[in-house]
């Protein structure tokens, strides 16, 4: 079993829930409802929308930098040879694929929140990009692609 800590301040009562003023707790009560309970009274006009398996759809961070643009994508449970980066023209795609984990007949399940599925992203990048000069690395569960600039694009 791992060494991961869990934080717990103010017995089970958020952090953020715990620094709210009486003042804004009456202002918002569907916030302290939302914040201690997990409840989003919003969504039960959906009910429908809830029962649909949600897909895999990993969360982007793109960042430049004075030679390069970066993209970080979550990809926990993702094997490297179910990613495919490919650069065409200024157009970046990244795909891949989690697999759901096997499933015995004497399984229960009482909660089953963890998404699976193919997923596909595509990004325009400006002009002035190195289509040589593109590397990806899947580390921790993080997929980061670097995309160079051409040096006469670079700011000196």
């Amino acid at each position: 079993m791992g060494n991961i800590t869990v934080r717990k301040e103010n017995g089970n009562v958020p952090a953020h829930a715990a620094a709210l003023t009486r003042e804004q707790l009456r202002a918002e009560p569907f916030r302290m409802m939302r914040d201690l309970m997990g409840w989003d009274p919003f969504g039960e006009m959906a009910p429908f929308v809830s029962q649909m398996p949600a897909g895999f759809a990993p969360a982007f961070e793109i960042k430049e930098t004075k030679d390069s643009y970066l993209f970080k994508a979550d990809v926990p449970g993702v094997k490297e040879s179910a990613l495919e980066v490919t650069l065409t023209g200024n157009r970046l795609a990244i795909s891949g694929k989690r697999d759901a984990e096997r499933e015995e007949q004497t399984d229960t399940f009482y909660s089953y929140e963890r998404s699976y599925g193919s997923f596909n992203r595509a990004f325009t990048l400006p002009e002035g990009i190195d289509a040589g000069g593109i590397s990806a690395d899947l580390k921790d569960g993080v997929l980061s692609v670097t995309v160079k600039k051409k040096p006469e694009v670079q700011p000196k």
